[in-house]
């Protein structure tokens, strides 16, 4: 059986399947990182609730990824030079998504924190996906 993004064309495939890889990865951060809040107490005590449950989520869905990034998105088995690309372009993402994060809390008071966790993850995914095609490239 052929996997449905097969037929794409093969330059754009890779992309596709690295955001369906990002999207569900995304969904299980954010669905940790909104437990950890609702553990942890309210995030009007300070940014440093948020950042701790953004970094839980993150943690936990990262070893996940890693194993369908090589797997589905690229098609490469695991090896020391893909791994140190993906923590390199998992650290460069987590930077950016720290950074953004407090701005967008700032910037967009009234949204749910649902929605302002799924755009920093999208915002800085879009950017982890062009670091990650110089360490899976065959």
């Amino acid at each position: 059986m052929r996997l449905p993004s097969s037929y794409l064309p093969t330059t754009i495939r890779s992309a596709f399947r690295f955001m369906v890889i990002g999207f569900s990865g995304s969904l299980v951060q954010t669905g940790f990182f909104l437990l950890a809040i609702k553990l942890m107490g309210n995030p009007e005590k300070g940014m440093v609730l948020y950042y701790v449950a953004f970094a839980i989520g993150f943690l936990l869905e990262m070893v996940p990824n890693y194993v369908f990034t090589n797997w589905y998105t690229f098609g490469t088995r695991p090896t020391l030079k893909n791994a140190g690309g993906f923590l390199l372009a998992r650290a460069i993402n987590l930077v950016i998504q720290f950074s953004l994060l407090p701005l967008l809390v700032y910037l967009l008071p009234t949204w749910q924190d649902d929605f302002l966790s799924m755009l920093v993850i999208f915002i800085a995914g879009c950017i982890n996906y062009l670091v990650c095609l110089i360490f899976f490239k065959k």
